[in-house]
């Protein structure tokens, strides 16, 4: 049998989190290693307990949830713990610092318990999440704040056809959208995705929406 995937949930809610924890620890193919309350506490926890996935609150004290996952999921981190940002939609601009800290994803709190789990299972298979619709705004919203005033180029072109998958992914279709607007295979638009990451030395999705924004590839 496959280890179950091994959960650290970090929130300052004692109830939210504790009903998280109830969520996750009654799946057979999930295990809760530990809870805290502060962003500090979970990179401490984290470092003992080795999760598969932290799940994420964005405000908290003594170290907020973008500082913590940027110790634990950052560029430069050694052994980097995939980290699942589940916040509210008022705080979109906080979700999009912590994806740039190095976040696979995000869910809002109001997301049922399934797509929670679904979550958790997407972000420990090395995967990202990013809910479509949800990238619209928030990405769109801060496009022209996080783009460079320099309009810089990538360092390593893509060709014509990969900055067109690159721009959609950044307008947040998924892979079945991109292959439909594209008249082209779900296969090859993953093998689009897979030389993008490649070519622009990106871990995942998340990190392509950002590039593209940054880089004024979409709009």
């Amino acid at each position: 049998m496959t280890a179950p995937i091994r959960v650290l949930v970090c929130d300052d809610q004692v109830l939210i989190r504790t009903g998280l924890a109830t969520i996750i620890d009654a799946q057979p193919d999930l295990a809760m290693v530990g809870e805290c309350g502060d962003g500090r506490a979970v990179v401490d926890l984290a470092g003992r307990l080795h999760p598969d996935v932290v799940v994420m609150d964005v405000r908290m004290p003594v170290l907020d949830g973008i500082a913590a996952t940027r110790l634990l999921a950052g560029a430069g981190v050694e052994a980097p713990v995939k980290v699942l940002v589940v916040t509210t939609f008022n705080l979109d601009e906080y979700v999009y610092q912590a994806l740039r800290a190095g976040a696979s994803g995000f869910l809002l709190k109001d997301a049922p318990p399934a797509q929670l789990l679904h979550g958790i299972r997407t972000v420990a298979s090395g995967a990202a999440l990013l809910d479509p619709e949800v990238t619209r705004q928030l990405v769109g919203r801060y496009a022209a704040r996080i783009r460079p005033m320099d309009g810089a180029a990538p360092d390593r072109p893509l060709t014509p056809r990969e900055l067109e998958v690159l721009r959609l992914i950044a307008d947040g279709l998924s892979n079945s959208e991109i292959a439909a607007t594209l008249r082209i295979s779900q296969e090859t638009v993953k093998t689009f995705v897979s030389r993008i990451l490649t070519k622009l030395g990106l871990r995942d999705r998340v990190q392509a929406v950002v590039y593209a924004y940054r880089h004024g590839l979409a709009t």
